[in-house]
């Protein structure tokens, strides 16, 4: 049975629209999986979390898709995805032509040296639950058992995440299969 995952995506250097949009096509090809739903862009301040994002702002989103693939193949699925779109893989921490984050998959958890499910840091970061709560606002977190609402009402997290664009893929009304890109 497929699972609902939620995945957060983002860019701040280069054409940071053409990184998300290209992103958004990628994970449209994804085996086993189809998307559900996208959230707007988001501008979003660079926030450190020990690591040096540069000083670019980011453009942010999330993804919702429905998915049979394991965690873990996913998580290489999004690296490969990464890989396509020039990210430097050695310096996962510096700035980035896009970054994909599994931030959930249903309600499992996942620990694991390098694969940790939910996302340890979500409901620490504006620029990932604002967008989410626009995809998922009564998704609870399966460890800490709030809703995504109920986390962006507890954040102390005060970066500055400001509405950019339309979703970048758009949902068919019909079919509910992706039907292009945004504007």
């Amino acid at each position: 049975m497929p699972e609902t995952v939620f995945i957060g995506f983002g860019s701040n250097i280069g054409d940071r629209l053409d990184y998300c949009h290209r992103a958004m096509t990628l994970l449209s090809l994804l085996p086993h999986s189809q998307i559900t739903g996208a959230s707007s862009l988001y501008e979003t301040e660079p926030v450190s979390d020990g690591t040096d994002p540069g000083d670019g702002w980011f453009l942010n989103g999330v993804v919702a898709l429905d998915s049979m693939l394991l965690p873990r193949h996913l998580l290489s699925f999004l690296r490969e995805i990464e890989r396509a779109l020039g990210r430097d893989v050695d310096h996962r921490g510096g700035p980035r032509t896009i970054d994909l984050d599994l931030l959930a998959y249903g309600s499992r958890v996942v620990q694991e040296p390098d694969l940790i499910v939910p996302h340890p840091r979500l409901q620490h970061r504006r620029f990932v639950l604002v967008p989410l709560s626009e995809v998922a606002a009564e998704w609870v977190h399966p460890v800490n058992n709030l809703s995504v609402k109920q986390m962006v009402d507890q954040l102390t997290d005060s970066s500055v995440v400001r509405l950019f664009a339309p979703p970048p893929l758009r949902l068919d009304s019909r079919t509910g299969c992706p039907s292009g890109l945004g504007a």
